[in-house]
């Protein structure tokens, strides 16, 4: 039976859509974890592994009670450290963050009861939420792949809760521990400095400009990733891998949709469809084109019901791609 596990915050999320309607929601590592347990009912299981505040546990196992092949054992609120996050989003993608409170680091004695997952996906949203000694570990003692999205160690919260873009300069201390490493266009222009590179540069992003990506990917692709993959938003994806010794480059189109709902969790979903493609079919096309479909599949509306099962998943990439 296969299994994924799911690690990162659970935040108590408030969102202002682009629409200007009002979402309460517990997010994050939520979404991949009911769509893969939608995607792998009677086939697999998903273990969810995050730190919660007190007050919220009992609200977040009922968001669960439908799925029994999720296990919760890894939610700990022992500590009485979870995440709040608001969200206001300026338009379809583009959002202002506030913080107001974070969860203690998911550390190797949090996964140690999950090492026989297949896959560990990581989802962290700031820099702080998951240690480089977990995926170490993680290396040294299971089997599994490891998916990590960049999303949080590009992420940095200020004295006053806002959350704002980062460099990631200790990147190359961390990719040899990453199997498949996911992250969006903006993402990549902060793993992909140079000394020339200001930050004033980096106020001036051109979501049409991928020049940097293929010497971006060589280097990660060097430092021992396998699949690096780079969201272009609608647009769909592109996914780097080695072959043969030489740099492969494939471009992985969207699933399209009518009307974008409500975006939060469109990446944290992407990277769930990447962990069950490769768990499940070891390829890395088809992983995208799961990754693909959950993430169109999650801006059709505000709640985990946009999730489909493994039969009406599998219609939709057959409708897609074939």
């Amino acid at each position: 039976m296969t299994k994924i596990a799911i690690l990162g915050p659970i935040p108590r999320d408030t969102i202002l859509t682009h629409k200007n309607e009002t979402i309460k929601k517990y997010g994050c590592a939520t979404h991949p974890a009911i769509a893969l347990a939608k995607l792998m009912q009677g086939t697999g299981k998903v273990a969810l592994i995050s730190h919660v505040h007190k007050k919220d546990h009992e609200a977040i196992t009922q968001i669960f009670q439908h799925y029994d092949n999720v296990d919760l054992s890894g939610i700990d609120s022992s500590r009485d450290r979870g995440t709040v996050i608001e969200l206001n989003f300026i338009d379809q993608n583009n959002r202002l963050e506030k913080q107001t409170a974070f969860m203690n680091p998911i550390l190797p004695e949090d996964v140690k009861p999950h090492l026989d997952a297949q896959a560990f996906v990581f989802v962290p949203i700031t820099d702080f939420e998951v240690s480089l000694s977990t995926l170490q570990y993680i290396k040294q003692h299971s089997e599994g792949i490891i998916i990590f999205d960049a999303h949080g160690p590009t992420t940095a919260m200020n004295f006053n809760g806002s959350r704002i873009r980062k460099f990631w300069t200790d990147r190359d201390e961390w990719l040899p521990y990453i199997d498949v490493l996911k992250m969006n266009l903006e993402e990549s222009l902060c793993c992909w400095f140079k000394n020339e590179y200001s930050l004033e540069e980096m106020g001036n992003y051109d979501e049409e400009d991928t020049s940097h990506l293929d010497d971006f990917a060589g280097h990660v692709l060097e430092k021992g990733v396998k699949v690096l993959y780079v969201t272009l938003d609608s647009r769909g994806c592109v996914a780097y891998t080695l072959k043969n010794g030489k740099m492969d480059k494939q471009f992985i189109a969207s699933v399209p949709v009518n009307e974008v709902i409500d975006t939060t969790g469109c990446g944290d979903s992407f990277a769930g469809g990447l962990a069950y493609g490769f768990a499940v079919h070891n390829d890395e096309v088809k992983a995208a084109q799961f990754a693909n479909t959950l993430g169109a599949l999650r801006t059709q509306g505000k709640t985990f019901d946009v999730f489909k099962n493994l039969a009406d998943t599998e219609a939709i990439i057959k409708k897609h791609y074939s």
